[in-house]
């Protein structure tokens, strides 16, 4: 009998957390194979390429990549001539490319990097410097959010995704399961492995065993209860601003959480709240669509904990905005009592 409730226990456990907490660490168990071989063949670091693709589909949950296998957002353009899906991104119904496999998708990106002129110095920098490499990309305009670099090294930072930097496809499969430890109850996970085994040296996997009681697991279940019953009393409430959709984070969260209760992508929350991590704290404001470009009232007087991020979020306006209008450097930050325009721009001393 206790096997039996420990199973049901397992059983509602794996339910209930594979409804978004995990969906991430599956992208990167899945797709860091991909990313280390375009790594091979193009010498851009597997971390941006999967730390990119993390944040473009929102950890695989995208229209784009679910029904075109697209997982970097790239458009049609005038020499594309595969298949093509229609979908609303930066405007309405915009062109994207359509690929047979995610692994089309992969080498695509990796192609658009290499054979642009736009970013050839990113191949200049050290392979295996991932800041280097994100800000490098932010610099040369692949993506028009002012915080885009610090985003995919909080998404590498989080997941430790340098350490696929370190790997070739021989050894990549071993590093996933060094990382997640828990594949090796995946047959079809240990049957690919098993391919890698008979073309490559024999490799000594050191994998940690941490047995669960059932207590633990129970306790773990209540949480995830507590945590669903918590999203579902979220309530969406609309901005002064111009009525903008928004809601206060009840507790500390995770981003992919608001994005499933919502079907909002991951990736779009974060772009329009100019997110740098998905860890989301409690009493933290998030907009559930782009913020304008103008606040509600035409000036605000900063006190003390205030950032200019803190302070979009308080007025529901852009941070690029922000910066503008107030004749401000990117990453500058307001001191207590500085008066902050909101509407019309600071007047030059």
């Amino acid at each position: 009998m206790r096997r039996l409730f420990q199973l049901i226990g397992f059983l509602i456990l794996s339910k209930l957390g594979a409804q978004g907490w995990a969906t991430e660490d599956q992208y990167i168990q899945r797709f860091a194979p991909y990313a280390v071989e375009e790594m091979e063949k193009y010498k851009i670091p597997a971390s941006i390429t999967l730390a990119q693709g993390l944040l473009e589909t929102g950890g695989g949950q995208s229209i784009l990549a679910q029904q075109g296998n697209n997982h970097f957002g790239i458009k049609c353009k005038e020499d594309w001539t595969g298949k093509t899906m229609k979908h609303t991104d930066d405007a309405p119904n915009e062109c994207f490319r359509v690929y047979d496999d995610p692994k089309d998708s992969y080498e695509d990106h990796s192609k658009f990097l290499a054979f642009r002129k736009y970013y050839v110095n990113l191949f200049k920098l050290d392979q295996k410097d991932y800041k280097a490499w994100a800000n490098g990309l932010k610099k040369a305009g692949y993506a028009t959010n002012p915080r885009y670099a610090n985003i995919l090294i909080g998404k590498i930072e989080r997941y430790h995704l340098e350490d696929f930097d370190n790997t070739d496809s021989k050894t990549v499969l071993y590093a996933v399961l060094k990382k997640y430890p828990e594949l090796n109850n995946d047959k079809i996970f240990m049957a690919k492995l098993g391919q890698n085994v008979a073309n490559s040296k024999p490799q000594t996997i050191v994998v940690p065993y941490k047995p669960v009681s059932y207590a633990k697991q129970q306790e773990r279940v209540e949480k995830i209860k507590t945590r669903a019953e918590t999203l579902n009393s979220i309530l969406v409430k609309n901005h002064p601003n111009g009525g903008l959709k928004f809601l206060i984070v009840p507790e500390d969260i995770q981003l992919s959480q608001i994005a499933d209760k919502f079907d909002i992508s991951e990736s779009r929350l974060t772009k329009w709240n100019e997110l740098t991590s998905t860890n989301l704290s409690k009493n933290d404001i998030l907009f559930l669509e782009s913020k304008n470009s103008s606040g509600s009232v035409d000036t605000y007087k900063a006190v003390l904990g205030d950032n200019m991020h803190s302070i979009s979020q308080k007025f529901g306006i852009k941070v690029n905005k922000l910066y503008s209008k107030n004749r401000m450097d990117d990453g500058q930050q307001p001191k207590v009592g500085q008066l902050i325009y909101l509407n019309n721009k600071k007047p030059r001393n």
